[in-house]
């Protein structure tokens, strides 16, 4: 369904090939335990499914992001959670790749291509959600340092990460407020905690965590790139390629959970015949399969234009929006096909489940997906 060259789509394959070898025999135990996929993931690195985002020269195996939407949806179809391992990842090198000077491109990026540097990046706070605008977390200039204090949340691969990209406030007192907004490169430290990982419904195995700064000191090179004030505009830029990337995970669960309804809409069998056959299940499989390979089109299409060069945080959000209530849906009506058993944890229906809720509200919830697209089409057509 991706348009892409024959280098690229053998790459999509060899990943799809792995997915159904490696990752779907060993997921129910690993999830269903809690368990942190060491050995998945550091396969995953010498697969280079870290360097996808990376171009030369820091990194020869780097991809379009329509490939790597692709390779996303085949890695999440396995598991989402691993797909979530390299999701922040991603975005920390694209902020790198736009923002960062070349020391810090030269640094990081060769390191972060293997895996051998991981990245994540925090912008959520705990009173603020979506809400960057009411951020707390603040780094005061000392010295030739900043010193950070403050807290985020909901921060995925926390423990396991080298490198955090931190969207902060350098000037409080700016406004409007986004203005003093700033993103530090930090690693850890005497005053980085992670403090606690948080329980979650789903997306098992990888860690969300809770960070806290108390007098936390940096050099004044953490800042990405050379000017402060710029952090919003930079990251608001690096989640049009992390809101690609969750809507490809949508579409990795959503054609998981359509793949295990119409396999065992075919095995099982009532009044005489396979349940595809009555109509009430075959209406659920033609409305998942439609509605998956609508999503997937626009998954095609925010990943094209961004591509492209062009702002995309309207096509980015409509591709985050529509895919994720798909596979929400998705994952219900694959339960609904599977009767009784699809509340089994026998089945991996129910896994889909759980699972397909992070995209809504993961990455910017879908509420503030709409207004990002309504402010977006307005900006687009103005009144002449």
């Amino acid at each position: 369904m991706y348009e892409l060259s024959a280098e690229e789509t053998a790459i999509v394959e060899v990943v799809a090939d792995w997915v159904d070898r490696e990752v779907k025999p060993v997921v129910r135990e690993l999830e269903h335990a809690g368990t942190y996929p060491e050995a998945l993931v550091e396969h995953m690195k010498r697969l280079g499914m870290f360097g996808l985002a990376i171009p030369e020269p820091w990194n020869d195996a780097g991809v379009s992001t329509p490939c790597y939407a692709a390779v996303t949806e085949e890695l999440a179809r396995g598991w989402m959670s691993l797909a979530g391992a390299v999701g922040g990842h991603s975005v920390v090198a694209k902020l790198l790749l736009d923002h960062g000077t070349q020391e810090q491109k030269d640094h990081y990026l060769p390191k972060m291509a293997t895996g051998e540097v991981r990245a994540t990046m925090a912008l959520t706070e705990p009173g603020g959600g979506s809400d960057l605008q009411a951020m707390r977390t603040v780094a005061r200039k000392e010295d030739a340092d900043y010193v950070v204090n403050g807290s985020k949340t909901w921060i995925t691969n926390a423990r396991r990460s080298d490198l955090v990209a931190l969207l902060c406030l350098t000037d409080p007192a700016a406004e409007p407020r986004h203005r003093g907004m700033s993103i530090l490169l930090v690693g850890k430290g005497p005053g980085f905690e992670v403090s606690r990982d948080l329980p979650k419904l789903g997306y098992k195995g990888v860690e969300s965590c809770e960070l806290s700064f108390s007098d936390f000191r940096v050099p004044r090179t953490a800042l990405l790139g050379t000017e402060e004030g710029l952090g919003f505009a930079q990251m608001m830029r690096g989640l049009e390629v992390g809101r690609i990337q969750v809507a490809a995970r949508a579409l990795g669960v959503g054609a998981a959970a359509l793949a295990d309804a119409v396999r065992y809409s075919q095995e099982r069998e009532s009044f005489g015949q396979p349940i595809w056959k009555h109509q009430s299940i075959g209406n659920h499989l033609a409305d998942m399969v439609t509605q998956l390979t609508a999503a997937r089109q626009l998954v095609q299409y925010a990943a094209r234009r961004y591509d492209s060069g062009a702002r995309a945080d309207m096509e980015a959000g409509m591709a985050k929006l529509f895919a994720s209530e798909t596979a929400m849906k998705i994952a219900l009506d694959a339960i609904r096909v599977h009767g009784g058993y699809g509340y089994s944890t026998e089945f991996d229906v129910e896994r889909y489940f759980r699972d397909a809720p992070l995209m809504i509200v993961g990455e910017g919830t879908n509420e503030i997906q709409k207004n990002v697209i309504a402010r977006q089409l307005v900006k687009r057509n103005p009144l002449r």
